[in-house]
């Protein structure tokens, strides 16, 4: 794990060497790492609060619509971290237009950019989608 945090590891090699993560420092590493734990706990907890008693297809299209969520609003979240480690950043909104289903659509397939964060976001919605499609519906009386 620690290895993760380190400038001269392997994920650098594989395409990732340019990131902005790896301008962090440790302390900012590891932030982004806890900031994005909690807002995939979040989402998925949005998610299974709002599909009990509903169908398949409805919990996968409730899981992709609160991702789409998340790729549109979560920019806002990681500003305002970064607003904590870097001197001189203004305050203000980075949130811009909602993205397009097709923007959403190459998060998932990875064809976007080549970041851990666009990867991220990649793993982030499938794991919502699996997550909507492995919950057992309940039967709400």
């Amino acid at each position: 794990m620690l290895q993760f945090f380190a400038t001269d590891c392997n994920v650098m090699r594989m395409g990732y060497g340019e990131d902005s993560f790896f301008t962090l420092g440790w302390g900012g590493r590891i932030g982004v790492v806890a900031i994005s734990l909690i807002l995939l706990g979040l989402c998925l907890w949005v998610c299974y609060a709002a599909t009990g008693g509903l169908g398949r297809v409805w919990r996968v299209l409730i899981a992709l619509a609160v991702f789409w969520l998340f790729v549109w609003l979560s920019p806002q979240v990681y500003y305002m971290f970064y607003l904590l480690i870097f001197d001189g950043l203004p305050l203000q909104w980075v949130i811009g237009a909602p993205p397009g289903a097709d923007a959403v659509l190459r998060l998932m397939t990875f064809t976007e950019r080549v970041t851990l964060s666009e990867h991220g976001k990649g793993v982030m919605g499938w794991a919502m989608v699996m997550a909507a499609l492995l919950r057992r519906r309940v039967k709400v009386d």
